[in-house]
């Protein structure tokens, strides 16, 4: 009829203003498991500079030998032999130092609760590069922390990114299996001291 407004929707199709969607619960205990395989290679930029760097070590302590090379000459060569293999030195400990780091972040961060729905979404290679960028941060790459931070939201590991992804550590007391869980329950079973139950007792 005119004037009535349109026909209301069928119950099925109705949406009510104050629905929430639903969180998806992460394991407080975290991910069990060993991690997975690091999928990444070494740091490319970082391993040319080292090997640019031993290369120009070798030629120039090679230079050193000439036998035409004297006085003030093999001195400066000297120096500038020594300044590239402190040059090399300090670029393999880089590496080096960044390679222990990535395993260390790599093992700590598969055991955490995101890491459950990581392993579900196949987010192997993010959390990688996560780890690839987080590791040049720590050296002090401000470039790098920017891209660590980004790539933290997306992983969930802030509780704001936790909240847009509407992941949430489950309450211990909530999960079943944990010791919280069981000594809930077990408190709910036994009877307050003010039932009448508290005094019945099996009689043989």
């Amino acid at each position: 009829m005119a004037g009535m407004g349109p026909a209301p929707k069928p119950d099925g199709a109705r949406r009510r203003r104050n629905a929430t969607v639903a969180m998806t619960p992460l394991p407080p205990s975290g991910r069990k498991g060993r991690p997975p395989r690091w999928p990444l290679l070494d740091d490319v930029v970082l391993t040319a500079r080292r090997d640019l760097a031993l290369r120009k070590a070798d030629e120039l302590e090679l230079a050193l030998l000439e036998p035409n090379l004297k006085g003030r000459a093999k001195v400066a060569a000297e120096k500038k032999a020594d300044s590239a293999r402190e040059a090399a030195l300090i670029l393999t400990k880089q590496l080096e130092a960044q390679q222990q780091l990535e395993g260390e972040l790599w093992r700590d961060l598969w055991k955490t609760p995101q890491a459950v729905m990581w392993q579900q979404l196949s987010w192997t290679r993010e959390v990688a590069q996560y780890v690839r960028w987080k590791s040049r941060a720590e050296a002090g790459d401000l470039d790098a922390a920017k891209e660590a931070r980004q790539l933290a939201d997306r992983l969930g590991l802030t509780p704001l990114a936790m909240l847009r992804l509407r992941w949430k550590v489950a309450d211990p007391e909530e999960t079943p299996g944990t010791p919280q869980a069981r000594k809930k329950a077990a408190a709910r079973r036994r009877p307050r001291p003010d039932d009448p139950r508290a005094a019945l007792h099996v009689v043989e």
